[in-house]
């Protein structure tokens, strides 16, 4: 059990006012924005603490950069996110599960642990008024 410090208590604040992943870094100025004194090494530290005991979504980005962000949904879920804005909406997907789940088994694969992050463009952004070629 992880004792509730001031500064993991800071960053739980700052991240339940985001909808979409953020960096350590930020994260980090956020919090100094808000007058939060706290070090960017306590902050990655505590990242990693709160991604570990699964109150924080971690999404590495295509730079290899970690991204964070509060858990919606309790349990394994997955995520949509828009490759424009970051907005994330967190999904369930049961035969998604039993079919890999079938996969693994048919090659001997047990213990199963996984991420699935699927990247497009939210409502907001989708260009729905161009057609596409062929149609």
């Amino acid at each position: 059990m992880q004792r509730n410090t001031r500064q993991r208590t800071a960053i739980l604040e700052t991240l339940a006012r985001q909808d979409d992943f953020r960096s350590a870094q930020q994260i980090h100025e956020q919090m100094k924005s808000d007058g939060e004194t706290v070090g960017l090494a306590t902050v990655y530290r505590t990242l990693q603490a709160l991604t570990r005991t699964g109150r924080l979504d971690v999404l590495v980005a295509g730079d290899g950069e970690s991204l964070y962000r509060q858990c919606e949904a309790s349990g394994h879920h997955h995520h949509l996110v828009c490759r424009e804005c970051g907005r994330t909406v967190e999904f369930l997907a049961p035969k998604l599960e039993a079919a890999m789940s079938a996969i693994a088994g048919d090659h001997g694969f047990t213990d199963l642990d996984h991420t699935l992050e699927v990247f497009g463009l939210c409502t907001k952004h989708s260009r729905t008024d161009e057609t596409e070629p062929g149609r």
